[in-house]
């Protein structure tokens, strides 16, 4: 017992640095959708679906380069400076490739704008926003390349010192965007899609910075000699990080498709789920965290082969990730009603936000176990049944169940967002049950510690 309470306190003293960068990152969405609202509905409708477009593509590309953290926390474990070196000059070939990629994509939005049941003016604005949030692309993904690697080495603080930086600068910049002073023109909620780009170039700079002037993470010897393309190298991170990405990419699509399939339902029904989703996914940051500081603790203790050890931090993850999902579920269903009135002052939406919370109180659980195994087996490098296993739970059987549930009346009659909820907690129970099979079988053979 005691050693459990040792990984316990082990885990959340790497998980809370991460998840108050989490939430400080998070914020800045949850600071638009709020400064979206005040402007008026449309405003928020577009933010909302604008959002459903960007974030996905955005998350996904980040998800390949999170294959970096349990990589690195193999040779931090393993005391390997060069293996860190070399992987983390390779990363950043990847993060340009990605860069272009994601930039290349984002022009496309405009064909799926053009393709909704929507106004004309929440058009519009959505296709504004991603036309100008797509500058940020490059920065972001420089950010996220430093961040896992220093989150790798076990250095965790850093990103949540960016990410209040970045806080600090979103607010301001919405504002004047927004509403357009010293000069700019008021773009309305679009404007925030240029106060994303600035904050993301801002704490790239500053991501950057820290790493080539501190010590203990040491960018510049690790930067020294720099080599040529490995393709090789390049390729390892990929296919790493693919099923890690495709896992982000489902669940992220699972919530942002949604008001793409209840637009014609009207601004109130878009507004009232995206309140909904934009609190839950500040929640998530908890859970999601843990999991972060569950791959770097796999990762390291992987490296120093402590098996053992390492079935001790399995089992105080879950522990963790249940204490974690019951206190979210609490807050969730205390702080409904106050909470959906910080968002906006229209009583229709109100209701609807807060009445969609409640069942996000019921996922809280399976979404927490379902994250923490994904943690696990990141940071074992073992993430290939994660695509599939997420693709199955959050599509073919959570998307599938709520759009009968929400647009039809083969089961119940049709209804609407909540519908919607009520499919992904089950696509979250199917995932949290076979990712935790997937890491007892894993572990079942004990000779994956020397592969």
């Amino acid at each position: 017992m005691t050693f459990c309470n040792w990984e316990a306190k082990r885990l959340l003293s790497l998980a809370f640095p991460v998840f108050l960068a989490q939430v400080t990152l998070i914020l800045m969405s949850v600071v638009d959708t709020i400064m979206a609202g005040q402007v008026s509905p449309t405003d928020l409708a577009a933010l909302s679906i604008a959002t459903g477009i960007w974030n996905p593509l955005l998350l996904a590309l980040q998800g390949i380069l999170l294959a970096l953290t349990g990589i690195i926390a193999q040779f931090s474990g393993a005391n390997d400076k060069k293996g860190i070196s070399h992987y983390f000059q390779q990363a950043l070939y990847l993060t340009a490739l990605l860069s272009a990629v994601g930039f290349g994509i984002a022009n496309l939005a405009d064909v799926i704008i053009s393709r909704l049941d929507t106004s004309p003016a929440i058009a519009s604005l959505a296709f504004d926003y991603i036309r100008f949030v797509k500058w940020g692309v490059f920065g972001f993904l420089i950010f996220t390349v430093y961040r896992n690697m220093t989150e790798g080495m076990g250095m965790t603080k850093p990103a949540f010192y960016i990410s209040l930086l970045g806080l600090a600068v979103n607010i301001p910049a919405n504002y004047i965007f927004i509403h357009g002073l010293f000069g700019f023109p008021a773009y309305g909620g679009a404007g925030c899609g240029i106060a994303t780009a600035l904050v993301l170039t801002v704490m790239a700079i500053a991501q950057v910075t820290y790493c080539q002037i501190s010590k203990k993470v040491g960018a510049k010897e690790l930067l020294t000699s720099f080599e040529k393309p490995n393709l090789t190298t390049i390729a390892t991170i990929t296919k790493l990080g693919i099923p890690i990405s495709l896992a982000t990419f489902f669940e992220v699509t699972l919530f942002a498709c949604i008001p793409l399939f209840i637009a014609h339902l009207g601004a109130v029904a878009v507004s009232g789920h995206q309140i909904a989703a934009s609190v839950t996914t500040l929640l998530f940051m908890m859970p999601l965290s843990l999991s972060i500081a569950i791959s770097i603790r796999i990762g390291n203790l992987y490296g120093q082969n402590h098996l053992k050890q390492l079935k001790v931090a399995v089992s105080t993850s879950y522990i963790l990730a249940i204490a974690i999902a019951l206190f979210l579920a609490l807050i969730t269903f205390t702080g409904r009603n106050l909470i959906s009135q910080l968002y906006t002052d229209s009583p229709e939406v109100i209701a609807l936000a807060s009445s969609i919370m409640i069942l996000a109180c019921v996922y809280q659980l399976p979404d927490a176990l379902q994250v923490a195994a994904n943690g696990i087996l990141r940071g074992l490098k073992y993430t290939a049944p994660i695509s599939y296993i997420t693709f199955i739970s959050y599509w073919l059987i959570g998307f599938a169940l709520g759009y009968v549930l929400a647009r039809t009346d083969l089961i119940v009659p049709a209804m609407g967002p909540h519908g919607f909820w009520v499919g992904i907690i089950f696509g979250l129970t199917v995932a949290a049950i076979l990712l935790m099979l997937t890491v007892h079988k894993r572990f079942k053979h004990e000779s994956f510690i020397e592969t």
